[in-house]
């Protein structure tokens, strides 16, 4: 049985970054106490339908950080969860002050997430991030000091600005911190269409060099003890993210706020995209929902193998007619196949040979 997860959309950013499509915005900041009293009203009248107890809650966005610790906290004391729940905030290293995160574990946080993505000047200018190259050391001490046990770094590479031994270096920054994260997060960075990055074709990352980018990451943080999770994720024994697992399993999982995606037994379902209409439809006593769609059987069970084929359970052979012209990107073990180091930013060519594929 999975965990049933929450997530809050939190929109709102002091800056919005050269590659960043989200439904975020910089220049919304007094909506803040109206939206938060909107994400309040939708999760009370969830609670109110029936609403599963939460396992895992997550605070994403955009810039959770960005509300004060107290607005945060409202919106988690609304949430009807488990006295082991996971409940886990992003937050930008330039906003994670002492202060903050004691308040966040006293309101009941209990995980940490940092988008550092570099240690390296010319790779964060690059990317538009604004925190400094010693980030990754004051978020590792203050995270220890505030009494966190399990928190999260972000990486990204790809950016035209890095180089092989910048990736070197800065995993080698945060693997010799005193407390090194003990998950870790990459993302290949990706040109998204209206964003700055996408905008300009010089700036588009080099697919060989991404690749050879994320190799060398797994590399290294396995050798470090970190064990592969996801396409993405890597976590020391212990320290995996309970809510990620939800979506790997293909879980059930309620989102609030703008913009948030829903699934419940196959219905899945999302709300209006800009915090301005959201709250203007909680405010009337109306639906804040933007669109759902009902996934039939098929689709279902396509989208359960896909997601589970990217972590390290992969699938049982049987989902697949035959391995010939793809057993070169699978390992096969005890009747399941997953995915060669070499072949996880090549997924989708495994994925359509999917017996459940559309």
């Amino acid at each position: 049985m999975s965990d049933f997860g929450v997530y809050i959309h939190i929109p709102f950013c002091a800056h919005r970054c050269d590659y960043c499509a989200f439904a975020t915005y910089s220049d919304r900041d007094e909506l803040m106490d109206r939206y938060v009293d909107a994400v309040v009203q939708e999760i009370d009248a969830a609670t109110d339908e029936g609403m599963s107890v939460a396992d895992t809650v997550f605070f994403g966005g955009g810039t959770p950080s960005r509300i004060s610790t107290k607005q945060l906290v409202r919106i988690l004391d609304a949430i009807p969860r488990a006295s082991d729940a996971e409940v886990t905030v992003e937050c930008n290293p330039e906003d994670a002050s002492l202060e903050r995160l004691v308040d966040y574990r006293r309101g009941g946080v209990n995980r940490m997430s940092f988008g550092v993505q570099s240690t390296q000047a010319a790779v964060l200018a690059d990317l538009g991030r604004r925190h400094g190259i010693n980030a990754h050391e004051e978020v590792s001490q203050t995270v220890a000091e505030a009494g966190f046990e399990t928190w999260n770094m972000d990486l990204i590479v790809g950016s035209r600005a890095e180089t092989l031994d910048d990736v070197r270096a800065t995993l080698r920054d945060l693997l010799s911190l005193e407390n090194p994260p003990p998950h870790i997060s990459c993302y290949a960075l990706t040109p998204e269409p209206g964003t700055p990055l996408g905008q300009d074709p010089t700036r588009h990352p080099d697919e060989d060099d991404t690749a050879n980018s994320y190799d060398l990451v797994g590399e290294v943080l396995e050798a470090a003890g970190y064990q592969w999770e996801e396409i993405s994720n890597w976590a020391k024994p212990g320290h995996e993210s309970r809510h990620n697992h939800v979506y790997w399993n293909h879980g059930n999982y309620r989102g609030f706020g703008s913009a948030a995606h829903s699934h419940h037994d196959g219905r899945r379902f999302w709300n209006v995209r800009t915090p301005d209409r959201y709250i203007a439809n909680l405010e009337a006593g109306e639906s804040p929902l933007g669109g759902e769609e009902v996934l039939d059987e098929s689709t279902q069970n396509f989208e359960r193998d896909a997601l589970s084929l990217r972590t390290s359970r992969g699938v049982p052979i049987e989902a697949f007619d035959s391995l010939d012209e793809i057993s070169h990107l699978l390992t096969v073990g005890e009747g399941r196949a997953v995915l060669t180091p070499k072949a996880r930013l090549v997924a989708n060519q495994v994925i359509v040979r999917l017996k459940s594929a559309p």
